[in-house]
Parts: structure tokens; sequence; C-alpha cells
């Protein structure tokens, strides 16, 4: 299989994001530890755009990807941020050579 990459947006509450932020930064570190599988994992705060969080994410294939979507960082994570997220639009994404 090949490896898959994960572009997720994510609607902010305002007044929000930098606790939305910091979740999200804890969160990266549990998964780049724990997920074998998780390659890349990369938070971007758009400068003109308070109430969105764009992240960026590559996983060794689809099998690893369902691992992270399943494990126990992304549920503690989607736990301590309910209240502060809007929406989240995932798209998956095939590298070009």
């Amino acid at each position: 299989m090949s490896r898959l990459a994960i572009i997720g947006t994510i609607e902010v509450v305002p007044g929000t994001r930098e606790r939305l932020l910091t979740a999200l930064a804890a969160h990266k570190a549990r998964c780049l530890a724990n997920e074998p599988g998780t390659l890349q994992f990369e938070i971007l705060a758009p400068r003109e755009e308070e109430a969105r969080v764009l992240l960026y994410e590559v996983y060794q294939d689809d099998d690893a990807f369902e691992v992270h979507r399943n494990g126990p960082s992304i549920a503690r994570f989607r736990e301590e941020t309910a209240r502060m997220v809007e929406g989240l639009h995932v798209t998956k994404c095939t590298f070009v050579p």
C-alpha cells in the first residue's frame, strides 16, 4: 500500500483556538510517539482566520490511518475539545509521483 496524506480543516468555536492548539500539540506528540504508522503531523494556524485550524498528516498507509482514527489519543483529543470544535472536514490524498 502507498502512503496516505490527510488535510484536515477544523472549524473552531470563537475564543477557543489557543486552547485547541494546545490540545492538538499534545495529541500530535502522543501520535508521533505511539503510532508507528503516523509519519508526519503538522498543525497550521491561518494568520487571517481565527476560527480555523488546518492539519497536514502523513500515514504509512490506509491501515495506519485507521489505527490513528480509532486510537486512544484521538479519543482523548475529541473528549478534551468537544466544546471547541464546530466542524471538521477531512480530505484523503494520494501522493502523485
